[in-house]
């Protein structure tokens, strides 16, 4: 993500103060903020599943089971502590665990945080099923899941919940307790910052941490991030929508750093703060150990999943390879020697895209792709709008950390797909903290006079700051003022909403690919109201956006 506000604590856009996490601090000191978060028990206590359960990766035969178990009291996230402990799973056709198709089990240990997963095949495709994990005879709760439709499936209908950008401090994870009410999905997609990085009150709360996190400082260590990935996955809605379905997830920068880069991160100072290298391999190692995320190549979350015939899935690692970030206004953003995807998986996508034989190729993409141009904001507004894009304050019409940065890669991916003749290219955006609908034209500076390569659904934060935010004023004010300048100046974009939080439904069928915006009432109140907000589907064969009425 970019170079977003510095400091929750007051209304100006300084840079925020970073805390230190000093390296002797003891393991015991490290483990103790979640353990006082998490429920008491007493020391004789049998095993608990205090992180909920969860599934991922879906295959037409298989899916990745995950869950952590708490074998002691002391054997907390983070902490090192806790026995070995032999953690069964079952899978089921009901939920009542009448019919079992699948069982087995694995050893949790303090080396992998008492985390376990189990990647099952040999199940039927397209198949609802039920599992629960089990261990010194307490069980988990049962969680759904669903297997991908099988490779040559004719499939009318694939519906995907999509999220991004998900701040502790900042609020409750209300999107995820709508989506997970809905009973319909096939799976979610969450496009990047599942957790974030900053020490508390360091980022984004409208002045009030609504709920702090744990460790209170900014995560550097491997027990540093094993801790907060744990706190996250204490959150009731996060913990019932993984019960309701599969998670399909990548990664962006707070996994690891705000602007992470290959070498660094705008978040880290070499040397005070540890080598980045070290806490890299840090925040992957807890990535994997807490996510239902199968390594993919070169241990990164670059994959492709397919859904029988309708739509193929590739999904991007944009911080593992890229290159740094370069400053607003400098010509290197288009040096082809500087890269966003690196040279491997940008030729894995190209190959990818073409060989496609699905009417829908969607890309898992987790910084916006389309060009986007400033235009003539009123300075009250561009301020805000530069702080959180990481922009200088004069305006200049370019964000470096996200496609716009890396003009070379962008140019040669839509001019693939322009001269393959490549249809029905859908990119699913996180990272901006608005929501987004966008064509992606292949000149954006005479557009619509030249042609869109591909479409881009763009979908807001869950709780993570946005311009209404840093304005301090209500929601949709902003965008009442702001969207109509922003579209002027971008014609490709259809639709922007800069100030509400909340979620996505994508709903895809062999004739179009439908978005659904859904919005929050409050993401500071538990119990959050969810309302429909826009809908925007992509016709098969056209490359554009169009504005539909319903929802589907």
């Amino acid at each position: 993500m970019t170079s977003r506000q510095r400091s929750a604590e007051s209304n100006s856009l300084s840079p925020r103060r970073r805390t230190v996490v000093k390296a002797a601090a003891a393991t015991a000191v490290l483990a103790a903020p979640l353990a006082a978060a998490l429920p008491a028990r007493a020391a004789d206590e049998a095993p608990a599943f205090l992180h909920g359960v969860a599934s991922g990766d879906p295959l037409p035969d298989g899916i990745l089971l995950w869950t952590r178990v708490t074998p002691t009291t002391e054997a907390v996230p983070g902490s090192g502590l806790g026995p070995d402990t032999e953690v069964g799973w079952v899978v089921a056709k009901d939920k009542a665990f009448t019919t079992v198709v699948a069982k087995g089990s694995v050893t949790a240990t303090a080396a992998s945080d008492h985390t376990v997963k189990a990647d099952v095949r040999g199940l039927t495709p397209a198949t609802d099923y039920w599992f629960r994990f089990s261990a010194g005879g307490t069980e988990s709760p049962a969680a759904r899941t669903r297997t991908a439709p099988a490779s040559d499936a004719a499939v009318a209908n694939l519906r995907f919940g999509v999220v991004s950008c998900a701040n502790w401090e900042a609020g409750y994870f209300s999107s995820y307790r709508h989506l997970a009410a809905r009973g319909d999905l096939d799976a979610w997609l969450h496009l990047g910052d599942y957790i974030y990085e900053y020490g508390t009150g360091e980022y984004g709360t409208r002045d009030t941490v609504v709920r702090q996190h744990a460790p209170a400082h900014e995560i550097l260590t491997l027990a540093d991030y094993r801790i907060r990935h744990g706190k996250y996955k204490t959150d009731p809605d996060l913990q019932a929508l993984h019960l309701k379905a599969p998670v399909i997830a990548i990664w962006d920068d707070h996994e690891f750093a705000n602007d992470a880069w290959s070498g660094g991160a705008e978040n880290h100072t070499e040397g005070t703060e540890g080598a980045w290298a070290a806490r890299q391999t840090a925040a992957k190692q807890a990535y994997f150990e807490w996510m239902p995320v199968r390594p993919a190549i070169a241990g990164t979350t670059y994959r492709r999943l397919r859904f029988g015939k309708l739509a193929d899935l590739s999904l991007l690692d944009l911080r593992s390879f890229r290159s740094q970030q370069v400053a607003v206004g400098n010509g290197s953003v288009d040096d082809p020697d500087r890269t966003l995807t690196g040279r491997a998986q940008l030729d894995w996508l190209k190959a990818g895209l073409k060989s496609s034989d699905t009417t829908w190729r969607l890309v898992g993409n987790s910084v916006m792709i389309s060009p986007f141009a400033i235009g003539s904001l009123s300075a009250d507004l561009l301020k805000p709008l530069a702080e959180l894009l990481g922009l200088p304050k004069e305006g200049l019409a370019l964000n470096t950390d996200q496609w716009d940065g890396y003009t070379d890669d962008r140019r040669e991916l839509l001019a693939h797909l322009r001269s393959h003749a490549i249809r029905n290219t859908v990119f699913l955006t996180g990272d901006i903290h608005m929501a987004w609908a966008n064509d992606v034209p292949v000149d954006a500076g005479t557009y619509p006079l030249s042609a869109s390569a591909a479409t881009e659904f763009v979908v807001t934060s869950v709780t993570s700051d946005n311009l209404d935010d840093l304005l301090k004023v209500p929601q949709g004010t902003v965008t009442a003022l702001a969207a109509p300048v922003i579209q002027v100046a971008n014609r490709h974009v259809h639709w922007v909403d800069t100030d509400r939080h909340g979620y996505g439904v994508l709903d895809i069928t062999a004739d179009r690919a439908q978005m659904d915006y859904y919005v929050l009432s409050d993401k500071t109140k538990a119990n959050a109201t969810s309302s429909w907000a826009r809908s925007y589907r992509t016709r098969t064969g056209t490359q554009k956006v169009e504005r539909t009425y319903t929802p589907v």
